[in-house]
């Protein structure tokens, strides 16, 4: 059952960050809600730097999906352990770019705690 509901928990993680991914494709405009003052997505060199963004939170929400479909429920907690320390730079990222706190800890924080908190479900189970 524990193991059962941390596998859904990386999943929607996984869909998540797939959605986030292609979203600064189709509404770059999205990415203002990272955190960082002063984005302009207007901007050709912004714009470059958000599709390399793109490029690896799909692969990252793809890396999930292929753990979830054939590996333990111990390597994908491994996993998702590991990729926790995304949100944590994220949020520094922004914490350093002098962003708003609220993204930096309600967005960032907040989600590498979820993937924290996931990671121990999977590891224990």
């Amino acid at each position: 059952m524990l193991t059962t509901v941390a596998s859904v928990l990386a999943g929607l993680i996984g869909a998540g960050i797939i959605v986030i991914g292609a979203r600064a494709f189709w509404a770059p405009q999205a990415a203002v809600g990272f955190g960082i003052p002063g984005t302009r997505t207007d901007d050709p060199n912004f714009q470059a730097w958000l599709s390399v963004k793109a490029v690896r939170d799909i692969a990252s929400g793809l890396f999930i999906f292929i753990l979830l479909i054939g590996a333990t429920p111990q390597l994908l907690g491994w996993f998702m352990l590991a990729a926790t320390g995304i949100p944590v730079g994220d949020a520094l990222i922004v914490l350093r770019s002098k962003g708003p706190k609220a993204a930096a800890y309600g967005v960032h924080g907040a989600t590498a705690l979820v993937m924290l908190v996931i990671s121990v479900l999977l590891l224990v189970a």
